[in-house]
């Protein structure tokens, strides 16, 4: 999904350091596997220090900088340079997300809380705990900010069979701010509620920012910016293509049979590759938040 070229965005959205604090909480959605390397030590029982999270020279988007800080945000002027730089694709997408929220709660009148994304290199400290690839991106409620290092993206092409698309990172962003939104409306705590199973509390609240991610993605190419053009283009079928390859390779059953050969669908914690694809779906198919209640089916997996 392309942004406009001449489009301006807004670095005043995301920060380059931690939000600071000891590490307590729980850092919620990670990333769109879910805390993808952490779920897999602490549910699978697998030791994940194996697994390596380095890609050094595995994509020509190697972001350059220091842990956690020191971030060159200034190169990221416009939606050229969001087509061209990972970082600065990720802030044109928070910029995109954050403006889709505050024009689209009005409707069900609730009022969107602008929501900042750290954008960092290699780790650094959230309310939740230390930020890393080892855990993946994630939104933390304690702080109220998502965490993200764009070599992620790397990781969930090169180790996880995503495809690179631009839909697909951009994907990521969108279905953190799904947790956001979800705790700005009080649903957030449903997932620890009932945590682990097909059709759990927890899958549930991912489906569903998977679905609200769904939703930007069909209004994102009219949602516009502060100079009044929008931010990206029309979605292209490849686009939704990216999508869904991101969605598939980090359902619950496809981290199972890469990491320990077998599914076991009592410990998901995310829902099947098959059910995210299926919740994306629902919410760009619809367009509307209300599509997206998983709370309100029998089955979501």
């Amino acid at each position: 999904m392309s942004f406009n070229d001449d489009v301006g965005l807004d670095t005043s959205q995301v920060e380059s350091g931690g939000g600071g604090g000891a590490p307590g909480g729980i850092a919620v959605g990670g990333g769109i596997g879910g805390i993808i390397l952490l779920i897999i030590g602490l549910i699978f029982g697998i030791d994940t220090s194996g697994i390596p999270t380095d890609t050094s020279g595995s994509s020509q988007e190697q972001v350059d900088g220091t842990s956690g800080s020191g971030a060159d945000f200034d190169k990221c002027k416009t939606g050229a340079d969001a087509n061209a730089d990972v970082q600065c694709r990720v802030i044109g997408t928070v910029n995109s997300v954050n403006a889709f929220w505050a024009a689209e709660l009005p409707r069900y009148q609730k009022k969107w809380q602008p929501t900042k994304t750290v954008l960092y290199t290699g780790s650094t400290q959230s309310q939740c705990g230390t930020a890393s690839n080892q855990v993946g991106p994630f939104y933390c409620p304690l702080d109220q900010k998502v965490y993200i290092d764009a070599d992620f993206f790397a990781i969930l092409t090169k180790q996880f069979g995503s495809d690179s698309g631009a839909l697909a990172q951009e994907y990521v962003v969108a279905h953190e701010y799904g947790h956001a939104l979800q705790d700005q409306l009080g649903l957030l705590g449903r997932a620890q509620q009932d945590p682990q199973g097909p059709n759990s509390g927890g899958v549930r609240i991912e489906l569903m920012a998977d679905c609200l991610a769904g939703v930007w993605a069909k209004n994102a190419s009219t949602t516009n910016g502060a100079s009044g053009k929008p931010f990206l283009k029309a979605l292209t079928d490849a686009d939704i293509k990216s999508a869904l390859s991101a969605a598939s390779a980090v359902g619950d059953d496809r981290i199972q049979e890469k990491t320990q050969g077998q599914v076991s669908p009592e410990s998901w914690t995310h829902g099947s590759a098959e059910a995210r694809q299926r919740w994306f779906l629902q919410g760009y198919t619809k367009g509307d938040i209300n599509s997206c209640n998983t709370f309100n089916v029998d089955t979501v997996s």
